[in-house]
C-alpha cells in the first residue's frame, strides 16, 4: 500500500492515524512489539503505512512514523528514530517488515 496522505508533523500524522483506527501506543524491544506490558511477536505485525521526518538542522529530529496491524486486529502507531539516533537490533527488526510492506506494495 502506498502513502496516501503527507502530514506535516509528526504529530499530525499520529492524530490521523488514531482517526483511523491505530489507537495503541507501541514501542519496539529488540524483536517484539509493546503495548504496555503485554508483547506481541513483531513479525507478526505488518506496515499499513508510514511517514517519514527529516530535521532540517538537527538529526536528532529524524523519525519515522509506523501504522501497524496485526492479522488479530490489533492497531498502533509506533515512532522511531533513524540515521544517527536508530537502535540497531530495532532497525533489523523494522527493515524485516519493511520488506514485507515492500513486497505487497504493488
Amino acid at each position: 500500500m502506498k502513502q496516501k496522505f503527507h502530514y506535516a508533523t509528526v504529530t499530525e500524522a499520529i492524530e490521523q492515524l488514531r482517526k483511523q483506527g491505530f489507537t495503541l501506543d507501541l514501542n519496539l524491544k529488540e524483536n517484539q512489539l509493546l503495548i504496555g506490558e503485554q508483547a506481541y511477536p513483531a513479525d507478526e505485525f505488518e506496515i499499513v503505512d508510514l511517514y517519514r521526518y527529516e530535521g532540517e538542522s538537527d538529526p536528532g529530529d529524524e523519525a519515522t512514523v509506523y501504522a501497524l496491524a496485526s492479522p488479530a486486529g490489533v492497531k498502533g502507531v509506533l515512532v522511531t528514530g533513524y540515521g544517527t539516533s536508530a537502535d540497531p537490533i530495532a532497525t533489523e527488526t523494522l527493515n524485516k517488515l519493511h520488506y514485507k510492506y515492500q513486497q505487497t506494495d504493488s
